[in-house]
C-alpha cells in the first residue's frame, strides 16, 4: 500500500492516506517537520494533506512548550459551520439563481466587507453575540502582538466581521440523504488573523536569527513558553480564532435571513450549529501530557465530538462524529485536499470543464473560479475510506447552491 511506503520514508510520522498518492514535495516538508527538536510526539498526517507554507495542510503537530506560527498559517481560526434546517427539498424554489443573489447581496464575498460594523439585532441568539463581539472589541486594543503589527486599519477590521473573504472559502445550501436541507460555510479570520500571523511568523524568525537556531525550512522556527514573543503570539492567537469563530456565526444569521426573505417564510434550526476550526493551537492532553496541538488542515475529532469535512464544490461533504483516535491525536481532515495548485488547475482546466462539473448546483461558472473546479481537488470518498477509524458519518451533504468569493 501507499501508506506503508511513504511511512518508511517518514520514519517520524503517522499517516491516514490509504491508497492515495502524496506529492514528493509535501513528503520533504512533512520530513522537515519530524525533525524539529519541539515535537512531543509524531506528526499525523492527513488523507486529505498537500503542499503548505512551512509545514504541510493536513497535518497534526504535536509540540512541547513552543509553537510554530506558519504550521498554524496565516488565516488563523478558519474552519466550518453547518446547521440544518426545518426546510425539505420541496420547500425550495425549482430555480435557485435569485436566492444565491440575495445570498451575496447579504454576505460581503471576496474582497468587499460591509458598509458598517455589522448589528446582531433580531437575529438568533443576537444577545451572545453581541457580547461576543464587545468582548472582542475590549480585548483587541490590549493585545501585546500591536506593537509588532504597526499600523492597522481597525475600522475595517469590525466591517468585515460577518463577510466570507476569497479562494476555497464558500457558503452553501446543501441537501442530506432524507432531502433536509442545511446551511453550510467555511471562513476564517480574514485580514486581522492574517495579520497576526504574519507577525508572528517574522518574529520567530527573528528569534531564530538572534539564538543562532538551526532550521531545516525558515519558515518552521518557533516560538518557545516564556518568551515575550510567544506571550504576544499565543494571545493575539486566541483573539483571531475566537474572531473567526464570531464571523462564521454572523454569517450564518445572514444567510439564515437571506434564506427566509427568499422563501417569504420562517426558517427554524434543527439541532445545533457546529462550528469548528481547522487551522489552528491550543493546549491539549494526550498520553498523560499536556502538550500544544497545531492541527494545520485538521479537525478535532474527539470521541461523540461533531466535526465537518466538505468535499469541493461540485461534491459530498459530510457531517461526521469523532471516536477518539488517541493515536491521530483526535483528529481527522477538514475536507478533500487539492491535488493541483491553483495555478497549474487554470492551466489545465477550461470554464466548460467547469460547467460541466458542477452541473446541477447554482454557483458561479466563470473563469475566475476555475482554480476551485472540483477536479482539482482529491475524491473525498477515498478521503473518507482513508480515516474511517477516525470519524463515523453522521449524514452526508450534497450541495446545491454554492457561493464564492
Amino acid at each position: 500500500m501507499m501508506k506503508e511506503h511513504y511511512e518508511k520514508m517518514l520514519p517520524g510520522a503517522r499517516l491516514w492516506t490509504g491508497d492515495m498518492e502524496v506529492e514528493m514535495d509535501a513528503i520533504e516538508q512533512i520530513r522537515n517537520v519530524t525533525q524539529l527538536p519541539i515535537l512531543a510526539g509524531p506528526v499525523v498526517v492527513m488523507p486529505d494533506v498537500h503542499l503548505g507554507r512551512g509545514a504541510t495542510v493536513g497535518t497534526v503537530i504535536p509540540t512541547r512548550a513552543a509553537i510554530v506560527p506558519a504550521a498554524v498559517g496565516v488565516d488563523i481560526g478558519c474552519g466550518m459551520l453547518a446547521v440544518k434546517t426545518d426546510l425539505a427539498a420541496a420547500d425550495l424554489p425549482g430555480n435557485l439563481n435569485r436566492l444565491r443573489a440575495q445570498i451575496e447581496r447579504d454576505v460581503p464575498v471576496g474582497i468587499n466587507f460591509h458598509k458598517q460594523p455589522m448589528a446582531p439585532e433580531g437575529t438568533r441568539g443576537a444577545g451572545t453575540l453581541e457580547n461576543r463581539m464587545k468582548k472582542l472589541e475590549k480585548r483587541f486594543p490590549k493585545l501585546l502582538i500591536l506593537d509588532e503589527m504597526g499600523r492597522f486599519d481597525e475600522p475595517r477590521m469590525w466591517r468585515q466581521l460577518g463577510s466570507l473573504g476569497g479562494g476555497n472559502h464558500f457558503v452553501e445550501i446543501c441537501l442530506d440523504a432524507e432531502g433536509a436541507v442545511w446551511i453550510m460555510l467555511h471562513s476564517g479570520s480574514r485580514n486581522v488573523g492574517n495579520t497576526i500571523g504574519q507577525c508572528a511568523m517574522h518574529m520567530a524568525r527573528k528569534v531564530a536569527e538572534r539564538v543562532d537556531r538551526s532550521l531545516p525550512n525558515r519558515d518552521l522556527a518557533w516560538l518557545d513558553e516564556g518568551t515575550p514573543e510567544f506571550e504576544a503570539y499565543v494571545e493575539g492567537l486566541g483573539w483571531a480564532q475566537e474572531y473567526a469563530s464570531l464571523n462564521r456565526d454572523l454569517m450564518l444569521h445572514l444567510v439564515h435571513k437571506a434564506l427566509a426573505k427568499n422563501l417569504g417564510r420562517e426558517v427554524g434550526f434543527v439541532g445545533e450549529v457546529t462550528n469548528c476550526h481547522h487551522n489552528y493551537a491550543r493546549i491539549e492532553e494526550h498520553f498523560g501530557e499536556r502538550i500544544w496541538v497545531t492541527r494545520k488542515g485538521a479537525v478535532s475529532a474527539r470521541a461523540g465530538e461533531l466535526g465537518i469535512i466538505p468535499g469541493s464544490m461540485g461534491a459530498k461533504s459530510f457531517i461526521v462524529r469523532g471516536k477518539g483516535e488517541a493515536s491521530s491525536y483526535c483528529s481527522c481532515s477538514h475536507g478533500a485536499g487539492r491535488r493541483m495548485s491553483r495555478a497549474q488547475a487554470r492551466k489545465v482546466f477550461t470554464r466548460e470543464d467547469l460547467v460541466l462539473e458542477t452541473a446541477g448546483v447554482e454557483c458561479r461558472k466563470d473563469e475566475g473560479v476555475i482554480d476551485e473546479i472540483p477536479s482539482a481537488y482529491k475524491d473525498i470518498d477515498a478521503v473518507m475510506a482513508a480515516q474511517s477509524d477516525l470519524v463515523d458519518v453522521v449524514a452526508t451533504l450534497k450541495q446545491i447552491l454554492c457561493v464564492k468569493g
